[in-house]
């Protein structure tokens, strides 16, 4: 018995003439009789009641005809999921984020475009630091993450960087160097610095390092954290000055101050890691409406020619 069977059989049923119901499939009406009772000698009973002027159904065959048409819904729900999987519009994601990533207006603009443009798409978040994002991407228990840049390459990751943000001091609010509407990164050699700790922090703690080498000193590191809101935290607390990314103003905390950097100062940057053999069509469709944010928001801050 082949699902075509079904088909013939319940277009029969429902017009209860083998004629019409010919037409409707668009065949001959002999060959469709022959293939009812070919169906009909397969499973031992007769499904219709043939009379000169009516076709009406058995008890078989009203039995058969419901389980039939359940069938038939069955493998056309099972051709629409496997379609919509194929598209992306059905299935799930697991996105992974740094701490400091839900404060940038990229990704929360991201994942709710996202979810409105694929709302049968289950999507789960991870929140972790770059290292463990990474880690968690490449053994297969994160499909996209957003983080800062790596401390060097890791083979079988692919790292895309998506946009540059500026990186701004955060001072104790009543610190003398709070009263300056902006900094060099020369008036900080003096202060005790609360950073992540290098394997947290990954490539945005070696260019912060960087950028005050090239400005003539080494920053002495006082406090060291695995969050950036904890960071915030003990700049409030008075323990040291830091250097955050601009997006962290969005972190309204009690008794800091943020002030833009002069001259050559360090960029944080926001990349996107992924599986190069990854050939998921969720992970597909996430990677084209980031492509598309970025391009969007780039439009929005370009400047104006006069």
């Amino acid at each position: 018995m082949e699902l075509r069977h079904l088909r013939y059989f319940v277009a029969v049923a429902e017009e209860l003439h083998f004629t019409r119901a010919a037409k409707r499939l668009g065949m001959e009406q002999p060959p469709l009789s022959q293939q009812i009772r070919a169906l009909e000698q397969e499973l031992g009973t007769a499904l219709f009641r043939r009379q000169a002027r009516a076709v009406t159904l058995t008890d078989a065959g009203r039995v058969f005809f419901d389980d039939a048409q359940q069938i038939l819904a069955s493998v056309q729900r099972a051709s629409d999921h496997a379609r919509r999987v194929a598209r992306g519009d059905l299935g799930r994601i697991r996105i992974g984020m740094i701490n400091s990533a839900p404060f940038h207006p990229f990704v929360p603009r991201v994942l709710r475009e996202f979810g409105q443009q694929y709302p049968d798409v289950a999507l789960s978040l991870d929140e972790n630091s770059t290292p463990a994002l990474a880690n968690g991407v490449l053994g297969e228990t994160v499909d996209v993450a957003f983080i800062r840049p790596l401390l060097g390459e890791e083979p079988g990751l692919v790292t895309e960087a998506l946009f540059d943000e500026d990186v701004l001091a955060a001072l104790p609010q009543g610190h003398r160097l709070a009263r300056e509407k902006a900094l060099r990164l020369t008036q900080l050699r003096a202060e005790p610095f609360v950073l992540f700790s290098r394997p947290f922090g990954s490539g945005l703690y070696d260019d912060i390092i960087a950028a005050c080498q090239r400005a003539g000193f080494s920053p002495r590191i006082g406090q060291e954290a695995s969050q950036i809101t904890s960071i915030v935290n003990l700049v409030a607390a008075g323990l040291g000055v830091s250097l955050v990314p601009a997006s962290m103003q969005q972190v309204h905390s009690v008794g800091v101050a943020y002030r833009p950097l002069l001259g050559d100062a360090p960029k944080a940057r926001m990349s996107l890691a992924y599986r190069p053999d990854d050939t998921s069509a969720t992970v597909r469709n996430m990677l084209q409406l980031a492509h598309a944010v970025v391009a969007a928001m780039a439009l929005l801050i370009r400047p104006q020619n006069s």
